[in-house]
């Protein structure tokens, strides 16, 4: 539609991120019960959870403020770097917000509570931010490479946010743990080559 064309090495990247994207999702562990928005919320505000969530803004505003304005233009992945940054804390929180939410519709009120408007807040603001970036991304470089490098960080961060917020390894054997790391080196194999043959032509 955009009369956009991938030469080999972008196809071959393509192939790379979605078999590791798969491998990770097909390796995911199972979500564990959660029964109310201040249990997610004490989740959310453990030690570890809250270092990696600072670790996040702080990395966001030093794309935003100090390489977005020289390298915006010429490198895909400081665009991409915010939206999946941001996207992987807007995932935990639309998580705690759809909680909240089939709680309340099953008759357990988690309106009552600040948390939820919280998360609600946190998650407006948080798909705003990568709306705005994604889409300058988009407009700046080929579609084609945006995608599968934005979805392959996307899934990444977000799989490394849930892992610290619900300790998701916890329930995992060696085996499904290696298999994912597996998974993730292929994803970053992919994305190294899309990044790298970006300017590239066929011939």
């Amino acid at each position: 539609m955009l009369k956009e064309k991938l030469h080999i090495f972008g196809i071959l990247g393509c192939v790379l991120c979605v078999v590791g994207s798969t491998t990770i999702v097909l390796h995911a562990p199972q979500e564990r019960e959660i029964e109310s928005v201040a249990e997610v919320w004490d989740l959310a505000t453990e030690p570890a959870f809250i270092f990696y969530a600072i670790i996040v803004l702080a990395a966001t505003f030093v794309l935003i403020f100090r390489y977005i304005p020289q390298y915006g233009q010429t490198h895909i992945m400081v665009y991409i770097g915010v939206c999946s940054l941001v996207g992987s804390l807007s995932v935990m929180s639309v998580k705690a917000l759809g909680i909240a939410l089939k709680l309340t519709f099953s008759g357990i009120n988690q309106l009552i509570y600040p948390q939820t408007w919280l998360f609600a807040i946190i998650v407006v603001a948080c798909i705003l931010t990568q709306m705005n970036y994604l889409n300058k991304a988009l407009d700046t470089f080929n579609t084609a490479v945006v995608s599968p490098i934005y979805y392959t960080m996307f899934t990444s961060l977000t799989i490394l946010a849930s892992v610290i917020m619900f300790k998701d390894w916890d329930r995992q054997n060696p085996t499904q743990i290696v298999t994912e790391m597996c998974g993730f080196v292929t994803i970053l194999s992919g994305t190294f080559l899309l990044h790298k043959t970006k300017d590239m032509v066929d011939g």
